[in-house]
């Protein structure tokens, strides 16, 4: 008897998905707990396991399709053997056949591959890419219109777009789609109607959003419809945290086995900023205040298919090591797509390094129900004032945007100059100055 294969819980408030990509076909084996499809979440991205070891026989959802959590996908016959025929094609095929002699007896599935069908060119082939595979073409830089597609009817799926990345390395050849030779036209078969070429290069693409987009663009306005949202600036000079890691970096690596970056002495300046100014590490509940005995911080890391918001637990307890490594590991599954919901829910403030793409100031937006997010940016050298002498110094702009119904702000500068003395004089880091 067939096991039947459902959509997992996918987290908290999370009631439905979208079926991004089948990663087993029917008639091929799977083992126990291998993953069979990938869904796409408002969050992240969750693979479907096999509950039990078998043979793909059903699968009950196309790709694109929004699921419900509990509701069946798949089926998976334990006693099966692997390549056997898929189900029966649908009743109109079926007639079809009936009425083509000359393909009775025929199973689309076993002809050989010069029956096989052409797989999508030029823009065909970009606009029916699924998000996994899109992510995939982003990451490993391939042309997706020179890969011949494995899927159904000629799709493109992830292992092709990996396949052809492995082969560019190695210098082989991609395996682009053959050329074929157009039938003989007949009597009977109607002349295409030639298309006038487009001139110039405009071109359009519609892509649907991803859940993930339109979960941060439902979010974001959701921040500015509701918060009174305000941004304080100031600068800050890096002098000193350059030359911390410049002398330490390469102990600190040895030591650790991981490299020393500027994220560290942020989230360490605004635990201890924080402890003076709680207002900037609490949240608006109804009409009560709830304010935290710890810091969570959402990390904005760039992904693939979106800015995503890991979290730093108790990133006011840990040390310099723990919040790069943690860092570290949450931008590394982020590019892999492999964050989970936990990994993303809660946080208390959220900082975000937009100097990492040569962002020179911005306003950044709260991430509702957190009541500020700390912006960074890019460090340049600037002509500043030092002791009656103009001297060039490594300065970066800092912004501060904090809903104002909770934080005052004279509160908020407070915060933003506490980041800044410790940032200028990473010893207060040392002694809780």
């Amino acid at each position: 008897m067939a096991t039947e294969v459902k959509v997992p819980t996918l987290g908290e408030s999370i009631t439905e998905g979208t079926l991004a990509q089948w990663l087993k076909k029917p008639g091929e084996a799977v083992a126990a707990d291998e993953a069979i499809a990938t869904l796409e979440t408002d969050k992240v991205s969750v693979d479907v396991p096999s509950p039990v070891a078998g043979v793909l026989t059903e699968a009950l959802a196309n790709e694109g399709d929004t699921v419900a959590v509990g509701g069946l996908i798949a089926r998976i016959d334990e006693n099966a053997t692997a390549g056997a025929a898929a189900p029966s094609a649908p009743a109109t095929e079926a007639a079809a056949a009936t009425t083509n002699p000359a393909g009775a007896g025929e199973n689309p599935q076993l002809r050989g591959t010069e029956h096989a069908p052409e797989p999508p060119n030029g823009d065909d082939a970009i606009t029916t890419l699924s998000p996994a595979v899109r992510r995939a073409v982003l990451e490993h830089h391939v042309d997706p219109t020179k890969i011949r597609g494995t899927g159904k009817d000629g799709r493109l799926t992830k292992d092709d777009v990996l396949a052809a990345a492995e082969a560019a390395k190695a210098g082989g050849p991609v395996h682009e789609p053959e050329a074929r030779a157009p039938a003989a036209p007949t009597s009977a078969t109607p002349q295409p109607v030639a298309k006038t070429a487009p001139t110039g290069d405009r071109r359009e693409e519609r892509v649907k959003m991803t859940r993930l987009r339109q979960t941060i663009a439902h979010r974001l306005k959701e921040a500015q419809n509701t918060a009174a949202l305000l941004t304080t600036f100031n600068d800050v000079d890096m002098s000193a945290v350059i030359d911390a890691r410049a002398r330490y970096k390469d102990l600190f690596e040895k030591k650790h086995g991981i490299r020393l970056g500027f994220m560290g002495f942020f989230v360490k300046a605004v635990a201890l900023a924080a402890k003076d100014v709680p207002s900037v590490n609490a949240s608006i509940e109804g009409d009560e205040i709830v304010y935290h005995d710890y810091l969570d911080v959402s990390v904005a890391v760039s992904a693939p298919k979106g800015l995503v918001v890991p979290v730093v637990r108790n990133a006011d307890r840990m040390t310099f090591a723990e919040i790069e490594k943690s860092i570290a590991d949450y931008g590394k599954k982020a590019k892999e797509g492999t964050l989970t919901v936990d990994d993303m829910t809660g946080g208390t403030f959220t900082i975000s390094n937009g100097g990492v793409f040569g962002s020179l100031l911005s306003t950044p937006i709260i991430n509702p129900p957190q009541s500020a997010v700390l912006g960074m940016h890019r460090i340049e050298e600037r002509p500043v004032v030092k002791d009656g002498q103009i001297v060039a110094r490594p300065m970066m702009y800092l912004a501060l945007s904090y809903d104002h119904r909770l934080i005052d702000g004279r509160e908020a500068v407070t915060f933003l100059v506490r980041v800044k003395e410790a940032i200028e004089d990473p010893t207060r880091l040392l002694i809780d100055l």
